[in-house]
């Protein structure tokens, strides 16, 4: 077997591959016999078959699938050995044939390189690095957040825009009377704050038990059947007879009271003896509001490190031929006519993921089991996170931790996850940041400009 590969410029090369026949030879007489082996002729037990008999039969389909296979391994192993850092797939040359009679092929393939990119990360590099102010308004807004959030119901004198209110709804007659053998719910509920109808909700503004509030439910959710079949307890077929005005009256109003601000409120809401009166709660939520905008700040470096290290790289030639029918291939959807069209829209991604490859090659790095676990840890706290810092414990988040990265597609997750995040502090750690503190109302701007 002869192979030979040649650069047909930067990004592109051909393969060539020849076998012999000796290169194949005993490999076809190897499968006949096993062939022989297992499947009776005509007249001949199962290991008694002739050669020749097998030869006629199966030789020429037996020699083919050796043949693909030996030059597939060959084309594979010929990459890896060489480290040929090839894009997409082998593109077999349309002249590639096996044809009867012959005993030494010739194949060629198409292959595509990766570009040799010229990476330019260093501290003459800049990037901003954005770092949002925390005002003692958004502390104030997240306190009152935190206090409904662990507040309780219990009844109201005055409605409220969140209020549920219970009470008797009866149906009426178009004069406004109440319709005799209408629809009565005793037990009617009803939640304004989720009426699709601004002026629905308006009319339930301010109101205490013992009021009438005549109201329209088809109005207040868009003639919604499911809505309205169990506002009014209706099957839904009945619905469309039911598209006129109802009286509400006002039996109870739930509403929800703020958490008191003690020790029980501020353990629930920033954990167990973090805050001790509302000093040190205002500078407990400050930091925790802090550490959930960091997100924010480092995702838009990740926008403008990649923006400034793309500029820096310039045009990066790509094997396109080469991708575009290995994309094709992938993917039913595309096709000769639209790849051109879908190639421009990804070619940008292609690079950057390019890019990062050799930034991971560059600067050596790696992801350890810690980092995965790491990311586990991150993901179960998030899930968590929503029952309140209470149970935010560190065993429960570790035993959790440990139960997701017993999945593999938990894993190959965290691990993408803990590679790109790595590859951001990299970068981070190798320029020169241009920290700049913006208000959340010039942040937002940022992705407006």
């Amino acid at each position: 077997m002869n192979i030979d590969f040649k650069k047909l410029d930067n990004v592109n090369g051909e393969l060539t591959i020849t076998l012999e026949e000796k290169d194949y030879a005993d490999k076809v007489k190897k499968q006949l016999r096993e062939i022989g082996k297992n499947r009776p002729e005509p007249g001949f037990r199962a290991g008694h078959v002739p050669m020749g008999l097998l030869e006629k039969k199966y030789g020429t389909a037996v020699k083919y699938d050796v043949v693909n296979k030996a030059i597939v391994d060959a084309l594979y192993d010929y990459i890896k050995e060489n480290n040929l850092r090839v894009l997409g797939q082998p593109v077999p040359d349309k002249d590639n044939e096996l044809k009867d009679g012959e005993t030494e092929y010739t194949f060629k393939f198409k292959v595509g390189l990766a570009p040799e990119i010229d990476l330019k990360i260093g501290k003459d590099m800049k990037v901003p690095y954005y770092t949002i102010e925390v005002t003692d308004e958004m502390v104030d807004q997240e306190i009152t957040a935190l206090r409904k959030r662990f507040g309780v119901q219990g009844p109201g004198e005055e409605t409220e825009p969140d209020a549920v209110i219970k009470g008797v709804i009866s149906e009426l007659n178009p004069d406004g009377s109440v319709k005799e053998d209408g629809i009565v719910v005793d037990n009617g509920i009803l939640a304004p704050i989720h009426f699709t109808s601004e002026e629905q909700k308006k009319l339930f503004e301010g109101k205490h038990p013992g009021d009438i509030v005549t109201f329209n439910p088809a109005a207040s959710c868009n003639t919604n059947v499911t809505e309205m079949s169990s506002m009014l307890n209706i099957d839904k077929a009945d619905v469309e007879n039911h598209k006129g005005d109802f009286n509400f009256e006002i039996k109870e109003i739930i509403v929800l009271k703020p958490a008191e601000l003690n020790q029980e409120f501020f353990d629930n809401a920033v954990g167990k003896d973090k805050a001790h009166n509302e000093e040190e709660l205002k500078a407990a939520v400050k930091d925790l509001i802090k550490d959930q905008l960091k997100g924010e700040s480092d995702y838009r470096f990740s926008i403008d490190a990649r923006n400034i290290i793309e500029k820096s790289i310039g045009n990066v030639q790509l094997p396109e031929e080469v991708l575009k029918h290995f994309l094709i291939s992938q993917n039913e959807q595309l096709n000769k006519e639209n790849i051109d069209e879908e190639f421009t829209k990804i070619r940008s991604q292609l690079v950057w993921d390019l890019t990062k490859d050799d930034i991971v090659a560059k600067f050596k790095i790696e992801v350890s089991e810690d980092d995965l676990m790491n990311e586990a840890r991150v993901a179960v706290y998030r899930q968590l996170s929503q029952y309140g810092p209470a149970s935010l414990t560190e065993g429960l988040i570790e035993h959790y931790a440990k139960e997701v990265m017993k999945d593999q597609k938990n894993r190959d997750s965290f691990e993408r996850n803990a590679l790109n995040k790595k590859i951001y502090e990299t970068i981070k750690e190798n320029v020169t940041l241009d920290n700049k503190e913006l208000s959340i109302e010039e942040f937002r701007k940022l992705y407006t400009a």
